[in-house]
């Protein structure tokens, strides 16, 4: 009972901070959110007895590809809907 509800709450987060990074107007702000919903899928890998395939979606998702992301945007001017910022 408290598993399946731990996973509805994961997959609610993965969905929701999936929208928001969709629907952020930052770039930043949706790398952020990219970061956590990589987070919240690792975390459901954990919970399927992936520990693996957690480990390695938290170091390549969340850390690496988080990284380049804000490096990428640090090294640009960052213009969004006609206003820089």
């Amino acid at each position: 009972m408290i598993f399946e509800f731990l996973q509805g709450i994961l997959l609610l987060g993965i969905v929701v901070s999936g929208l928001l990074a969709v629907k952020s107007e930052d770039l930043l702000k949706a790398v952020i959110f990219l970061a956590a919903m990589s987070m919240l899928l690792s975390a459901q890998f954990y919970l399927l007895q992936a520990p693996d395939v957690a480990i390695a979606e938290a170091a390549v998702g969340a850390g690496l590809s988080t990284a380049i992301f804000v490096i990428a945007i640090s090294k640009t001017e960052r213009w969004e809907n006609g206003k820089k910022h």
